[in-house]
C-alpha cells in the first residue's frame, strides 16, 4: 500500500514538472517568434501575449454572455493558416471560446484590432484539433467589429 502510495505521487510530481516544461518551452517558442519578427508584444499574466493595433472604442466591460462580431485569422507560428472564419465577419459568444480569446478580446474596444500569440495552455493545450497540432503555439489577427 505504501508503494501504491509512492507511485502516485512521483507520478503527479512528474507529471507537473513536464507540464512546466512544456509551459517553457513554449514561451521560449513566443519570445523568439516575438523577437524575430520584430512584434512589439505585451505579455498578460495568464502568459498571453498580445499586440494592440487598434483600440477600438467605447468602453464595454464584456460580461460573461458577451456576443462578439468579429474577422480573424489564425496561423501556426512556421506562418501557416489553420482558419480564418471563410473571410467573412463570425459571431460568437466569448464565454464558450478558448481561454487566450477570453482574455485577449476583452483588451479592446468596437472597431479594434489585435494580435494574440497564445500558448497551448491558453489554446486547445496537448489537443490536436483539426489541422492544428497539439500544444501548438497560436497567432490570431482579431479585428472586433460588434461587441453586444
Amino acid at each position: 500500500m505504501l508503494k501504491l502510495k509512492q507511485f502516485t505521487i512521483l507520478f503527479f510530481l512528474a507529471l507537473a514538472l513536464n507540464s512546466c516544461k512544456k509551459d517553457e518551452d513554449a514561451d521560449k517558442q513566443i519570445t523568439d517568434f516575438i523577437a524575430k519578427n520584430n512584434i512589439p508584444a505585451t505579455k498578460d499574466a495568464s502568459g498571453l501575449y498580445y499586440q494592440i493595433i487598434k483600440p477600438g472604442s467605447g468602453t464595454f466591460n464584456y460580461p460573461a454572455n458577451t456576443s462578439i462580431t468579429i474577422k480573424y485569422e489564425g496561423r501556426l507560428l512556421d506562418g501557416s493558416v489553420f482558419d480564418n472564419g471563410g473571410g467573412k465577419e463570425q459571431t460568437f459568444v466569448l464565454s464558450q471560446l478558448i481561454q487566450g480569446w477570453r482574455i485577449g478580446i476583452p483588451k479592446i474596444q468596437k472597431g479594434g484590432e489585435i494580435r494574440l500569440i497564445i500558448p497551448p495552455g491558453l489554446g486547445y493545450g496537448s489537443n490536436a484539433t483539426g489541422p492544428i497540432p497539439g500544444n501548438s503555439v497560436l497567432d490570431f489577427t482579431i479585428q472586433l467589429s460588434d461587441v453586444k
